[in-house]
């Protein structure tokens, strides 16, 4: 099994906006982080292009049982089918990641706490500094 730490934010809400990944087996030990900067976006955009970040490198990798740790409890539990998915934004993203998610064989999801979620933390905000400084390279 695979774990794979995500997170997602936007500076302003929206505004600049990033996810940062982080794999690792199960004994905790890293296999690879990444990032990307997403232009202008909401936070809950951002937690999902993470997610689905995480679920692609996991098909590219030929994974199939993966864990996927968020601090964000509204993704987790949409991905659990727990509470539905209300923004017409995030119906499309949802979708993609059930459609990952059913490729790749096993996908489970754990809703942690921030500070569990610190490394894919620092990761999104490189990612969001990085996209506060391309949307600023854009304005001149």
């Amino acid at each position: 099994m695979i774990v794979a730490y995500i997170d997602g934010g936007a500076r302003g809400n929206p505004g600049p906006a990033g996810y940062g990944v982080r794999i690792e087996r199960e004994d905790g030990s890293l296999v690879e982080e990444f990032c990307g900067s997403i232009g202008v976006a909401t936070n809950n955009v951002a937690e999902y292009r993470g997610l689905l970040a995480a679920l692609e490198w996991a098909l590219a990798h030929n994974e199939h049982d993966l864990r996927v740790r968020s601090d964000s409890l509204l993704l987790v539990q949409q991905m659990l089918g727990n509470y539905k998915v209300k923004h017409p934004g995030l119906a499309p993203l949802h979708a993609s990641a059930r459609e990952l998610a059913r490729r790749i064989g096993r996908v489970t999801y754990q809703h942690v706490g921030r500070a569990t979620n610190a490394h894919a933390d620092r990761l999104a905000n490189c990612a969001m500094d990085n996209a506060k400084t391309e949307t600023l390279k854009s304005e001149v």
